[in-house]
């Protein structure tokens, strides 16, 4: 059996990153249907360019980004609490066929499909004997 596991970098990853940076996950959610795993991904307020979706041998990494830098806002802040944020999220995707995810943002939810590998049927064949 398989699924699509979250990949962190050590008992204290997330926490780390979570507490002492500004770095931090997202809220997924898996489903799994007969010929695909489905990943929803809750990352509002970020519009499609500031989010990376990249697959690198058995790994889904998703980050997004957003810094304050490139907003040109006219006024003096009484506050700021949105300066600038970023996420990261690695998941393990051996049975996945890699070529072939497709990607949707809609409404602040990243939707991937995540098409499993087609199982290999070993190929029969005779052997000679000497």
């Amino acid at each position: 059996m398989f699924s699509v596991l979250p990949y962190t970098d050590g008992f204290f990853g997330d926490l780390n990153t979570e507490f002492f940076g500004r770095t931090r996950g997202f809220k997924t959610d898996i489903r799994e249907e007969d010929d695909k795993y489905i990943l929803e991904c809750e990352i509002p307020g970020f519009s499609k360019d500031e989010i990376k979706v990249e697959a690198v041998g058995g790994s889904l990494s998703l980050s997004a980004e957003k810094n304050s830098e490139r907003e040109n806002k006219s006024g003096k802040y009484l506050r700021r609490e949105r300066t600038e944020c970023s996420y990261n999220r690695v998941f393990d995707i051996p049975n996945v066929d890699a070529d072939s995810i497709d990607a949707n943002y809609s409404d602040g939810i990243l939707t991937l499909t995540l098409p499993k590998k087609q199982a290999q049927i070993p190929e029969s064949r005779r052997i000679q004997i000497k």
